[in-house]
């Protein structure tokens, strides 16, 4: 989901395991040159879908990188295929309370409006989490801070790097 840490967790786990890190909405922005949200504006979620599954498969196919993904991302079953297939996916989970205090504090969210911020997210969250709940592992974020879920991650890749 949008603004649960993807890309400060993914930073300190490229940092950690000494790969390189790819934030794929940096990317967009990058072969855009533009924001995500002046991509929305301008050209609407369907262009920006079509470019965010390009770019992603294009990452996908990096050895050996740390990716965030954006947070629809994963909803297009050709990025989800890919990931589930060659990756180790972690959801980041975060309560809605918690989502709904980091939105109102950032204006960049494309798919949110302020004034009905708690219903815009709640929406979003129940259309995403099934599809979210594929990810290979989940972490709940709520009570723990970056560190402890670096380090579970870490965890889990160390793990799924020994059984390959």
């Amino acid at each position: 989901m949008m603004g649960v840490g993807k890309s400060t967790i993914g930073r300190l786990i490229a940092k950690k395991l000494k790969m390189k890190f790819i934030d794929v909405d940096k990317a967009i922005e990058n072969e855009e040159q533009r924001s995500i949200k002046q991509i929305f504006d301008d050209n609407g979620e369907n262009y920006f879908r079509k470019l965010e599954e390009k770019i992603t498969l294009k990452i996908l196919k990096t050895n050996k990188a740390v990716v965030a993904l954006g947070g629809g991302a994963f909803l297009n079953k050709e990025v989800r295929s890919k990931v589930l297939g060659s990756c180790v996916s972690v959801w980041l989970k975060v309560s809605l309370d918690k989502l709904i205090r980091r939105y109102n504090k950032n204006n960049k969210r494309p798919l949110l409006n302020k004034k009905k911020l708690d219903t815009d997210v709640k929406k979003i969250y129940q259309a995403r989490k099934k599809i979210y709940s594929l990810a290979n592992f989940k972490i709940n974020c709520d009570n723990i801070d970056k560190a402890k879920i670096v380090e579970k991650i870490l965890d889990i890749y160390d793990n799924q790097s020994i059984k390959s």
